[in-house]
């Protein structure tokens, strides 16, 4: 008896905590289990948007049509993406440390009026005509450069927050005694600073990196043509108005989310110390 009620008192503190769990992994299970069902059904089966179990398993056939679709289209739009994401989030690791190192350890009125643009770029919409006619006044409109600079220009702000909160988590006295041992500034962040933000760097790669692999809008408007094509764009290969392959479609999904997903599972613990050590001791 006693046992029995030691039991139910645990089941009382858990509760809330299991109908939490529940809810979410049924949020995040049964799209993705939705989508791979219907990446394995036929054409006709998949048309009929059922969640139901395929007549016949084809998810390697389907993955390898979508592979081979336009002369192997999706090879290509995954090197522009590896491209464009490697290229991105190099930049961005390296300006807003940058920067995140400038105003955490600056207390004047520059780095007040930095962090308030740094905010404002987090809050302002992108404006896509006038970047357009920039990009196109400079000549990066539709190269690949071009759609990097955009990125870095999106990214940089959440970056540059999550470098200075993890900053303000190192003492000030390791620069100072770096400087008294005749290092310059550069030195000091390059050989004391930036090792030790290893866990926010991983958190703004894996971040950086997943947005920018999934980013549809960008390269939409900022990077046009049939060689500039990225993995979010051929989702237009299988959708038209009168005929659509979603067999091909959900395959297609597949394929792109297989990298991001595999980078959360690896650095799943190293984004949650990233995100929460400049928030604890900050």
């Amino acid at each position: 008896m006693r046992v029995l009620w030691k039991v139910i008192k645990f089941i009382k503190r858990i509760w809330v905590d299991a109908v939490t769990l529940v809810i979410v992994g049924i949020g995040f299970l049964v799209p993705f289990v939705f989508i791979i069902l219907s990446a394995s059904k036929t054409r006709q089966e998949a048309g009929l948007f059922e969640f139901s179990w395929p007549s016949k398993w084809q998810l390697i056939q389907n993955i390898r049509a979508v592979i081979v679709f336009g002369n192997y289209r999706m090879l290509l739009a995954m090197w522009n993406s590896m491209l464009l994401t490697v290229g991105s989030v190099a930049l961005i690791v390296l300006f807003s440390a940058l920067v995140a190192f400038v105003m955490q350890r600056r207390h004047d009125r520059m780095a007040s009026f930095a962090s308030s643009v740094m905010l404002m770029g987090l809050i302002m919409p992108p404006f896509v005509v006038p970047t357009i006619f920039l990009l196109q006044w400079l000549g990066i409109y539709k190269t690949i450069f071009g759609m990097i600079m955009i990125e870095v220009t999106y990214t940089m702000s959440f970056a540059t927050l999550i470098f200075r909160a993890f900053m303000g988590s190192i003492p000030s006295e390791i620069d100072e005694a770096a400087i008294m041992d005749g290092a310059s500034p550069f030195q000091v962040f390059f050989s004391v600073i930036l090792p030790l933000l290893r866990p926010a760097i991983i958190t703004v790669i894996v971040v950086s990196a997943v947005a920018i692999w999934n980013d549809f809008a960008g390269p939409l408007y900022f990077l046009p043509g049939n060689q500039n094509v990225t993995v979010q764009l051929t989702l237009y290969s299988f959708m038209s108005q009168f005929s659509s392959q979603w067999n091909l479609l959900f395959a297609d999904v597949v394929v792109v989310t297989i990298p991001p997903l595999v980078m959360f599972m690896f650095f799943q613990r190293q984004i949650v110390s990233g995100m929460t050590t400049g928030a604890i001791k900050g």
